[in-house]
């Protein structure tokens, strides 16, 4: 188990401040190992959360009380919780409202300096390539997992949701799904798809990874456009835009305007796809899930297909 910086920062998107809770240490019986973690948000209701560290008593109280526990808390299962288990755990709390203190390969924390003989154990495990999460101290080492690619798909219309359709299957893909009604989307949301609603959805490119891919196509040209602004300004991967040559042009013009430049705006992939294929929104997601497979920046037209 490892610290899944992806599933913090989807939650974060939608949540805005979330406490995570891992087990840092555990001896005897327990009903999870160390690395072991869940996700805690508050709501009207009480609080939300995902992931797991074990249900019963603990996870209850841990998600309970997440927004106001100490930094470290040992609680021996049995007397403390009432709980079959007779070991004990060690939980860390931490609250987030960003990412920028989460490093991409391992995350080590705690109070002070960094030990030395902590260094020379991080350095010979990560050259080993065996880290695992462990608490020396008051300091927790995790290593980073993350999704292989990133894939934001901003827009769920016929054309999104016979794209999201035929990319979910698709093991390395990390696919976020945006728009601006539940309403918008199918009943069903394929599996390990993370679905975002949100009024406005162009605040939440900040909280996209850097190396994320885009891919915009929402119902509205005004939110297209606003969406491959904020997408140059905060960085990507690989951003296409569905459109015609005449939607791009339009773009380019605004985007300057914007304080764009040309080779800056020349990174979005407009149009995208094969359109070879034809109009039909399956038409239009084997060419765009070509593309994005290949890696490949496909710009023939496929005419004036969004109006």
């Amino acid at each position: 188990m490892s610290f899944d910086r992806d599933a913090l920062s989807t939650a974060l998107a939608k949540h805005h401040r979330v406490a995570r809770v891992v087990v840092a240490e555990a001896q005897g019986s327990t009903p999870r190992d160390v690395g072991a973690s869940m996700l805690v948000w508050q709501t009207p209701q009480g609080f939300g959360q995902s992931g797991t560290i074990g249900g019963g008593t603990l996870e209850y109280e841990a998600a309970k009380h997440a927004f106001c526990a100490p930094r470290l808390q040992r609680l021996p299962l049995g007397p403390a919780m009432g709980q079959c288990c007779g070991g004990a755990v060690t939980l860390l709390t931490e609250v987030f409202e960003n990412l920028l203190a989460v490093p991409e390969d391992v995350f080590a924390r705690g109070p002070g300096d960094m030990p030395f003989s902590l260094k020379k154990a991080l350095a010979k495990a990560r050259a080993q390539g065996v880290l695992k999460p462990q608490l020396h101290g008051d300091w927790m080492i995790e290593p980073i997992t993350r999704a292989t690619r990133p894939l934001w798909i901003w827009g769920a219309g016929h054309v999104g949701r016979a794209i999201v359709a035929t990319l979910a299957p698709l093991p390395d893909l990390a696919i976020t799904w945006i728009d601006t009604d539940a309403k918008r989307f199918p009943d069903v949301i394929p599996e390990g798809v993370t679905q975002l609603v949100a009024a406005q959805p162009e605040a939440l490119m900040s909280y996209a990874p850097p190396e994320a891919e885009h891919l915009i196509l929402t119902y509205s040209h005004a939110l297209d456009l606003e969406l491959c602004h904020r997408a140059l300004t905060h960085g990507f991967a690989f951003a296409g835009l569905i459109g015609s040559h005449t939607k791009w042009a339009r773009f380019r013009s605004r985007l300057r305007d914007l304080g764009h430049t040309d080779a800056q705006i020349a990174r979005i992939c407009c149009p995208i796809g094969q359109p070879d294929l034809g109009k039909h929104p399956q038409a239009i997601a084997v060419g765009v899930a070509a593309q994005v497979i290949s890696g490949r920046e496909i710009t023939e037209s496929y005419g004036e297909r969004t109006g």
